[in-house]
């Protein structure tokens, strides 16, 4: 397998130097064992979320957080990341490192992530061993995790655009669809694998005495499993520099792509957009010098230029974001509370009795089984993800993106109206199917779009000068992940005063109504490519 990385690495760098014939669009075929090791992020940054969804409650509650902090800790996050992910994905699409162009912040994000773990899980402690007086004590700790949950969940949800802005700049259109269906189907391994770590009672067994608590057992896992998943992410296909594209350029070379829109940023791969976009034939052939890239590059990178780019973003994006909004804040509205439900509606405990009482444990024995039917969204998410591939070629993105939002609002309407331990969680399986769509159907339709544009490219620009798009593939895949920390946000700030008033059952009906309105918008108003 590394062989075979070295190897397409080589041929990338000669296919430049010796400008051999190689089309623009399509890079190279990918062996499947490099597409399995770039999903390897997707289990790595899964597996942590998981670990965060079953231990940052009892870790706000160990460390004394008072409840007016909870919405500013879950909703910080996904503002932060609704604000910044645009012009990260921006950032990125004009990033000139020796590395390439997505690989330097998904690094940089995968620090930020083990950073924010090794605050909220260890933080505590740490705290414990160093200040003695109870109160400062008190206030650090809050403090510390605080700071550490924010961390990692705003490097957590920022990372998803990058990594499928670097699936989309290193492969072919093929193997777009191939990476993102092991995407999928590695996300849904990763949740299962730390939902089935975290039920296991660790401070009974040797490893939790030596490491001294459940948290320190988890960190370990969590710390291994997100450097060994990236790391293998990060060497799994190269991405070819732009100031080294650019060297390579001769000005006898520049003529020959004159056709191609010399004045635009071409929407696909780092090679053809570093040609397309930073070297004007016209003045290669009178003999002058480019204009400084990193001149151009930073008048691409204002921000008056990425938010005309948002505001006059074409309708058929726009529809793809409003489909993938409507599909998050469902689904978000039943994960965040799912085992709340279980406790309280379908087990009848209550979280506010006495913690000897009966009612309390109960409720626990609820939050228990409800963690099981997580666990199984997640397993059946990735064997609907494998099985995915073969259903398209009968139902088509459109059939398989309405199936999604369909069953998953069937699913959940039933669970509302018949709380029953197992038909629930027989019914979780309809979360694996909608966790699995939002993860591949809005993203492969991104990269239709992109071809889409790139094909009418090539057919106007021989006839004369064609006004292209600034916007790259970075930004696209980032304003769609922003939808992610909009739904977040629209969840944490809504949701909450509703159970209070009415219940968990609400999040359940809720979930349901909003996928239902989300299959009838994906029906009617998203665009599919054939």
């Amino acid at each position: 397998m590394g062989g075979n990385i070295g190897q397409l690495g080589s041929r990338t760098y000669e296919s430049l130097a010796d400008d051999e014939p190689l089309d623009p669009e399509e890079p190279p075929k990918r062996h499947t064992g490099n597409l399995i090791m770039h999903s390897m992020a997707m289990l790595g940054r899964e597996f942590c979320y998981a670990v965060e969804a079953a231990y940052v409650t009892p870790v706000l509650l160990s460390v004394g957080l008072p409840k007016s902090l909870y919405s500013m800790v879950w909703l910080l996050s996904p503002i932060l990341g609704f604000l910044l992910q645009p012009v990260v994905g921006s950032a990125s699409d004009h990033c000139r490192a020796r590395w390439g162009r997505r690989r330097p912040y998904i690094l940089t994000l995968v620090i930020m992530m083990l950073l924010g773990m090794t605050l909220y899980l260890n933080g505590d402690a740490v705290v414990a061993a160093l200040i003695a007086d109870p109160r400062r004590r008190l206030i650090w700790a809050i403090t510390i995790t605080m700071i550490g949950v924010v961390l990692f969940d705003f490097a957590a949800d920022f990372i998803d655009g990058p990594i499928k802005a670097y699936l989309f700049d290193v492969c072919s259109h093929e193997d777009k669809e191939r990476g993102l269906h092991y995407h999928a189907l590695f996300t849904g391994f990763g949740g299962t694998l730390g939902y089935l770590l975290g039920a296991i009672d660790w401070a009974h067994l040797e490893l939790g005495r030596v490491l001294g608590t459940e948290f320190q057992v988890m960190f370990f896992f969590s710390a291994l499993v997100l450097t060994l998943c990236f790391t293998i992410h990060l060497c799994s296909i190269p991405e070819a520099p732009l100031k080294d594209v650019i060297k390579d350029i001769s000005p006898q070379q520049a003529p020959q792509d004159f056709p191609l829109s010399p004045d635009k940023m071409y929407q696909y791969g780092s090679i053809e957009k570093a040609k397309n976009g930073y070297v004007n034939p016209e003045l290669a052939m009178h003999g002058e010098k480019p204009p400084n890239p990193a001149k151009q590059t930073r008048k691409a990178m204002t921000m008056k230029s990425l938010l005309r780019e948002l505001v006059n973003m074409p309708p058929h994006y726009r529809c793809l974001c409003i489909s993938h909004l409507f599909g998050w804040t469902a689904f978000l509205s039943n994960m965040l509370f799912f085992t709340d439900f279980m406790g309280q509606i379908v087990y009848h405990g209550d979280p506010y009795a006495a913690h000897n009482s009966t009612e309390f444990l109960i409720y626990e024995r609820g939050v228990e089984v409800g963690c099981w039917g997580l666990c199984i969204n997640s397993m059946f998410s990735s064997l609907y993800s494998y099985f995915q591939k073969s259903l398209v070629s009968y139902i088509g993105l459109k059939g398989l993106y309405f199936m999604g939002y369909l069953l998953f609002g069937l699913g959940t309407g039933f669970i509302g109206l018949f709380p029953n331990v197992y038909s629930t969680l027989a019914l979780c399986t309809s979360f694996g199917v909608m966790s699995s769509t939002l993860y591949t159907v809005p993203f492969n339709l991104i990269a239709k779009y992109h071809r889409e544009e790139q094909e009418e490219k090539r057919q106007q620009a021989p006839g004369g000068s064609l006004d292209g798009s600034e916007r790259g593939q970075g930004l696209d895949c980032a304003v769609l992940t922003c939808m992610v920390q909009l739904a977040q946000i629209l969840v944490g700030g809504g949701l909450g005063f509703l159970v209070n008033k009415a219940g968990s059952v609400i999040v359940v009906i809720t979930a349901s109504v909003v996928a239902m309105i989300g299959c009838c918008f994906v029906a009617l108003f998203v665009r599919y490519v054939d």
